[in-house]
């Protein structure tokens, strides 16, 4: 038997790589999806081979992960339940993509992973897997009575994890999950399963990664500019991006376009990661909601993705017609939930998207922000296709051609007539 296990070399990963291979006899492969994780991948092939595996494919999928998936996400403006930008929900589409063609083409009878049977990560990866290789079987070890039997909690893998000599991050001191890529870090579990629990603390200073805090941030503000072309963001103006260009070290200009480096989706969310990072911008903390139907905790850091998602909102402010933003904005709800859920794959996600690739047309612009201290503020904002008209909303005289407000008059008139029915009615009834 061949199983093809996604693999982070985190906790949990590590611990079941091998107990598959014992528990199946079975060759195990690992794939590890880069979507952006930075300097976790270090090692992460000679420590999957000497747990265990056969073989360990790492798949480069930042860009793929930021064009593909990112962007046309913040094209619908997709946050669940009014605060999470959904960092962990969209990587988990982009992950088991790559991974299924890994495992079609290495002939995988199996694909396992390690999310639990609490978790929604379970649902997203096969749903996914559902949608893309259906006859592919697929192994959740967390939900096999004998593993759980085995690890009934993170202290017995540690245990387990140091008994097998397999290098881990997690310790009894700091137990807490983290998943990292390009749009976010998630931090669950431990002291975070205590809603109560405050991590705003200098206590957790250390558990944060893409971000300082609010409080540490600089005191003065900090400006960016980004263009926009069609909905996505395709290039930064910053009095330094050269040197933060530079630090990054993976990043590099496409072009130039009237003073902005034009940059591939990958380089505008890691440019605006550091930025945003060092600006304390992104920290959430909240109880969601999870698919399987109950409340969580979980505390992200999302610098990059705060910033663009009020850079694009506010645009479309300028340029997109207020009924057609009123119905995208509509189904806003329902397309963060299909990418929480696990349904990016669905013909109806698909729909929705579709819908918005057509409101995206004329989001083509600029948009100027201040970064300060936790916040992102809006600052300016202009567009060849702006449907705004200084002459029609000014409020000095002058404009009257352009404006009658004499015609509001009528206009409120036809638009009273149903309340005034309503009235009567109301009045009948007693």
């Amino acid at each position: 038997m061949k199983i093809l296990v996604a693999y982070s070399g985190g906790l949990d990963t590590s611990v079941l790589l091998l107990w598959l291979k014992q528990k199946y006899s079975a060759e195990i492969i690992a794939y590890c999806a880069d979507v952006g994780q930075g300097d976790e991948l270090d090692g992460l092939e000679a420590k999957a081979l000497s747990t265990g595996a056969s073989k360990c494919f790492i798949g480069d999928l930042r860009e793929d992960f930021a064009r593909d998936f990112i962007f046309p996400m913040i094209q619908a403006n997709a946050v669940y339940e009014g605060r999470y930008l959904l960092g962990t929900s969209i990587a988990r589409p982009c992950i088991t993509k790559g991974m299924m063609e890994v495992a079609l083409a290495e002939g995988a009878d199996a694909i396992a992973h390690g999310a639990t049977g609490k978790g929604n990560d379970q649902v997203r990866f096969e749903l996914s897997a559902a949608a893309l290789a259906p006859h592919v079987k697929c192994i959740a070890p967390w939900r096999d009575a004998s593993f759980r039997a085995q690890f009934p909690g993170r202290t017995e893998m540690i245990a387990y994890a140091e008994a097998h000599q397999i290098p881990i991050k997690a310790s009894m001191k700091k137990p807490y999950s983290m998943d990292r890529n390009l749009l976010h870090i998630s931090f669950e579990a431990g002291a975070m399963e205590d809603p109560w629990y405050d991590a705003t603390t200098p206590a957790d200073r250390d558990m944060y990664v893409l971000s300082v805090s609010p409080e540490d941030a600089p005191d003065c503000p900090e400006t960016l500019e980004i263009l926009f072309e069609k909905g996505n963001a395709i290039g930064l103006k910053h009095e330094n991006l050269h040197g933060i260009i530079t630090e990054l070290g993976d990043v590099t200009a496409t072009g130039q376009r009237d003073g902005y480096a034009l940059l591939s989706p990958y380089g505008v969310m890691r440019v605006l990661n550091l930025l945003g990072g060092r600006n304390g911008i992104g920290r959430v903390d909240i109880v969601e909601n999870r698919f399987v139907g109950m409340k969580s905790r979980g505390i992200y850091e999302t610098p990059g993705g705060t910033i663009l998602l009020a850079a694009h909102r506010d645009l479309e402010t300028l340029v997109m017609d207020r009924e057609s933003m009123h119905i995208r904005d509509s189904l806003i709800p329902k397309y963060a939930q299909l990418v929480y859920n696990g349904f990016w794959f669905a013909p109806e996600r698909e729909a929705i998207q579709a819908l918005v690739t057509e409101t995206q047309k004329t989001v083509t612009g600029e948009v100027r922000l201040k970064l300060y201290k936790g916040n992102v503020m809006q600052a300016g904002r202009r567009s060849p296709f702006s449907m705004y008209s200084e002459a029609i909303a000014t409020m000095e005289g002058g404009q009257e051609l352009a404006y009658n407000q004499d015609d509001a008059t009528g206009f409120i008139a036809l638009n009273a007539l149903r309340l005034k029915a309503t009235a009567r009615q109301a009045k009948s009834l007693g």
